[in-house]
């Protein structure tokens, strides 16, 4: 059965070969690698090229830095590489669960948050905040009302849709739930504190990788990423056949509702995950996937590859503008707002051209 359902995703509709995808795959991890290398070098404090080789070169032969060497040692792996970690992951995470989703609604249109995940996590974060608690608390309360927002979304439609049509009233019941939350969120802003809880959770809502680049929230992403994404590759071909239908899924013997709940189970987790961590960024999980798809096809054998890579590289590339435009540091969710939009306008005008 694996087979059919491969032979349907790769020959019978997606043309693209293996060749090119493998070269735009190379391509963009070269780039991702010199983006990261650039990274490092750049913000507030400057680390010339051949002085983080030369750090680098200290750490991994000797372990020891010398000590001309101990304050952009200190800047190199406390601040930069722990940041370039987790907006790497970020991305990856957050353009991965935007492919799934389009796929498995059949509507490029799609984002992660469809389904209140994003607002549900913001919700429990400005709770957390208002209630003055620790850092690590705020993340799990954000991530547990993320994932207590998509649980709310699939019971509301299990009661209300007795059709096929489940996906429509999926995505109406998505928007309902977003909204409920987004407006909770707006009544703990207007009663919090307008001297010290108030500018915390504004900050927070925009979204930053500044306040949680340490080891422990790099580790703890890493595994959601791990349990998120692997089932994913599994069911990458399914998510193929399911692009065409459900009947179609279904003669070739998907187990259509089955999938579809694994996958919306592991886009949810890390895009609860990565807006607990880092707040709201929009816009990253509807147009990686579409940039990916000019580039590899819509096959999901290469389409979440190259999301991951491009999402990771899209994200590391918004956070060096994020630090280096101004002496400020400007927050990530209004940077990926205003190149997101913009870009994803001059995308639909390309197609639209393309199809005239």
């Amino acid at each position: 059965m694996k087979n059919s359902i491969e032979v349907s995703g790769d020959k019978q509709i997606y043309g693209a070969s293996a060749t090119k995808e493998n070269t735009v795959l190379l391509v963009l991890c070269l780039l991702l690698v010199g983006i990261v290398l650039g990274s490092l070098t750049v913000g507030r404090y400057s680390l010339p090229l051949d002085q983080l080789l030369e750090i680098l070169k200290q750490r991994l032969f000797h372990g020891a830095v010398s000590a001309e060497n101990q304050r952009s040692a200190v800047v190199l792996f406390v601040v930069r590489i722990p940041r370039i970690l987790l907006a790497m992951m970020v991305g990856a995470c957050i353009s991965v669960a935007g492919a799934s989703y389009q796929g498995l609604f059949r509507n490029p249109m799609i984002s992660p948050d469809i389904l209140g995940a994003s607002s549900g996590a913001a919700t429990g974060a400005v709770i957390a905040l208002i209630l003055d608690w620790s850092s690590y608390a705020v993340q799990l309360l954000s991530f547990t009302f993320g994932i207590l927002a998509v649980c709310l979304v699939l019971f509301i439609t299990k009661v209300m849709s007795k059709s096929s049509n489940s996906l429509l009233v999926m995505i109406l019941t998505g928007t309902v739930v977003s909204s409920i939350f987004q407006g909770i969120t707006s009544l703990m802003k207007y009663v919090a504190d307008t001297s010290e809880k108030l500018p915390a959770i504004t900050y927070w809502l925009l979204g930053s990788f500044a306040r949680t680049s340490n080891s422990r929230d790099i580790f703890t992403l890493f595994v959601v990423m791990l349990i998120g994404m692997t089932p994913l590759f599994f069911l990458r071909y399914r998510l193929n056949v399911l692009s065409f239908g459900d009947e179609e899924a279904r003669s070739l013997g998907v187990n259509v509702q089955q999938t579809r709940y694994i996958i919306m189970s592991c886009a949810t987790l890390m895009t609860a995950a990565s807006v607990s961590m880092c707040g709201i960024i929009s816009w990253i999980g509807l147009i990686i996937p579409h940039i990916c798809r000019m580039l590899v096809g819509p096959n999901y054998r290469a389409l979440l590859k190259t999301s991951i890579v491009m999402g990771g590289l899209f994200m590391v590339m918004v956070d060096n503008f994020a630090r280096v435009i101004l002496p400020g540091e400007i927050p990530i969710g209004v940077l990926t707002s205003l190149i997101g939009a913009p870009l994803f306008l001059s995308m639909l005008y390309r197609e639209r051209r393309s199809i005239q």
